[in-house]
Order: C-alpha cells, then sequence, then structure tokens
C-alpha cells in the first residue's frame, strides 16, 4: 500500500437527528475526489484504509458511519438505516468534499452501501470500485449466520453459538438481536465478542490471530455487532434483490468487481451474479484469497484499480 499519512482536515457532520458523524480528508485537497466506505456496518475506517490510494492524486474523504468508530452517540442504532447513510454520504460529498462527482469505492458491507449509493445518485459517481460483495439477500445472510460457513468452521462455531441456549439457536440472528438491543449489559457484551470473533476468525483464507484479536476488543465489538445485526434483522433496510435487481442503473459507471474465490464470509456467488447483473464493469476472482482487503491478490487489484483511475 501507499505510505501511511494522516488527514489534512477532520470534521464531525451534524446529521440533526442525533448523530456526529467523524469524517477526515486525506491526501492532495486538488487530487481526485474519492470516498471510501468501510464494512461491517460497524466496523469504522482505520488508518490503513487512507493507503489505498495515491495521497499525490486523490483527495480521499473516509468516514465512520453512524455509532461506530469515532462517531458519536457509540453503537446507537437510532435513526441508523440504509437511507440515512446514504444521506450522509450525499452531504459528506456536497459539504466536505465540495465535488460534482466522486469515485466510490467499498467492501463487505462497504460494497452493499456503495451499491445502494451509486444506485441513488448514479451521476455522482465518477468510477466504482467494489469488493467482497454483499447484498443482504436471505441466502447471503443464511449462509453466514445460520447455516453453510458453519460446515467450513465447526470449531469456529461453537464459540458463535455458546451466548445463545438451544432452545434459540432456530433464528440465531433474532437470538442475537435480542441480547445485542437487551438490559443485561454482561450479556450484551457476551453477545458482541461472540458475533465479532466469529467474523474475525472467518474473514481471511489463512488464519491471522491479530485480526482476531482486534475483533473482541469491547468497544470495537459493541459496535460492531450490535449495528450489523440491527441491519440484517431489517434486510439492510432493502427490497430482497434490490441491489441485484437495480443494476442496471450502474452501466454507465466505469466499475471493478473484485471477489476472493474462497470468501467464507460473502461467497463468490453474490459477485458472480453481480457480474451477470452488470456486465460493464471488470470483473476479477481472486484464485487464493478469502474476504479480507489486504490479502495480497486482492490488495494488487485494488490498488491498480485506484491507480488507473487516478489518469482519469
Amino acid at each position: 500500500m501507499y505510505p501511511p499519512i494522516e488527514p489534512y482536515q477532520t470534521g464531525k457532520l451534524d446529521t440533526g437527528d442525533g448523530h456526529q458523524v467523524y469524517w477526515e480528508l486525506c491526501g492532495n485537497p486538488q487530487g481526485k475526489p474519492a470516498v471510501f466506505l468501510h464494512g461491517g456496518p460497524g466496523a469504522g475506517c482505520g488508518t490503513h484504509h487512507r493507503q489505498l490510494f495515491n495521497p499525490q492524486h486523490y483527495n480521499i474523504l473516509l468516514f465512520d458511519q453512524r455509532g461506530c468508530g469515532r462517531s458519536a452517540p457509540h453503537a446507537s442504532l437510532e435513526n441508523n438505516t440504509t437511507a440515512h447513510l446514504i444521506s450522509d454520504i450525499e452531504r459528506l460529498r456536497t459539504e466536505v468534499l465540495k465535488a460534482e462527482q466522486m469515485l466510490v469505492f467499498g467492501g463487505s458491507w462497504g460494497s452493499t452501501l456503495a451499491l445502494a449509493y451509486a444506485q441513488a445518485h448514479p451521476k455522482q459517481v465518477s468510477e466504482l470500485i467494489v469488493r467482497g460483495i454483499f447484498t443482504l439477500r436471505k441466502e447471503e445472510l443464511r449462509w453466514f449466520y445460520q447455516e453453510g460457513a458453519s460446515s467450513l468452521f465447526p470449531d469456529y462455531w461453537e464459540d458463535y453459538l455458546a451466548p445463545i441456549p438451544p432452545a434459540e439457536r432456530g433464528d440465531l440472528i433474532a437470538a442475537y438481536h435480542k441480547r445485542l438491543t437487551g438490559t443485561d449489559r454482561d450479556a450484551q457484551i457476551q453477545a458482541a465478542r461472540a458475533w465479532s470473533q466469529w467474523e474475525g476468525r472467518t474473514i481471511t483464507l489463512y488464519p491471522d490471530q491479530s485480526n482476531s484479536q482486534n475483533y473482541i476488543a469491547d468497544h470495537f465489538a459493541l459496535a460492531f455487532a450490535r449495528i450489523e445485526n440491527h441491519y440484517f434483522t431489517h434486510a439492510g433496510f432493502m427490497k430482497e434483490n434490490q441491489l441485484l435487481d437495480n443494476a442496471h442503473l450502474l452501466k454507465d459507471i466505469p466499475g471493478v468487481i473484485i471477489q476472493g474465490r474462497y470468501d467464507c464470509c460473502t461467497p463468490a456467488k453474490t459477485a458472480w451474479d453481480l457480474h451477470k447483473a452488470w456486465p460493464q464493469a471488470e470483473f476479477h476472482i481472486v484464485p487464493d484469497a478469502g474476504h479480507a482487503f489486504n490479502e495480497p491478490g486482492i490488495l494488487k487489484l485494488l490498488l491498480e484499480a485506484t491507480d488507473r483511475y487516478a489518469k482519469q
């Protein structure tokens, strides 16, 4: 990746409905406008995400979505929907980035939000880079949180099941929702750590112990698990198959789809379905990668894409 950089400007967007959304600008103030959309939802941005763009050529907007990272209030679910996040992106584009158009970059849940934003505001998107494709269809949620990936990681799955009594395991998202939104703080933290650990352990092709440990820190895990579960309980606040049904709206946007072949979190079928619905975009399956953006094959293609679009 490009060398570490610090923001040249930071602030918080007052949404007017109870949230303060942290944002930062990095790179060249006169450079090509770009926005980075983090995953989760609820994961927040990291300093390493700044390094996906050439800082001499890009003016990079990064922000922590509602309720997570440096945004406040922490782990809040109130007024926290996909439509709210799309509205925040639009305000950040006009009020902070002050750009007519911008490159939109998103992975995992960030790909969901990138697709949703691009379909709502196609004329504001100069290019679209998405990886680890996730559209929140029922089959995708069931695969990772109910039955599917459980067969690949039976040992990790037992730890994911541990906070939930056997009688409630027929709908694990609902069972976790009950605990993550309950008043028992200890039960909430236990559930948050188990939920977050499941994802942290399974997103890379090869085990990454440091990554797993980051996911179970209480502050991170609470926002990550509560916000993810909130969105998944409500199917992303979208209609079933909405992002694929509306993919025709992307036809005039230059784009790249990047997917790890052995992504157990968001399996390649969804990326393939998006490729079929949006054939105008470049499509890459990385043969030796899982879900994480910084696995070598995925990272190489992401950097190639941002470098290429920097020239346009």
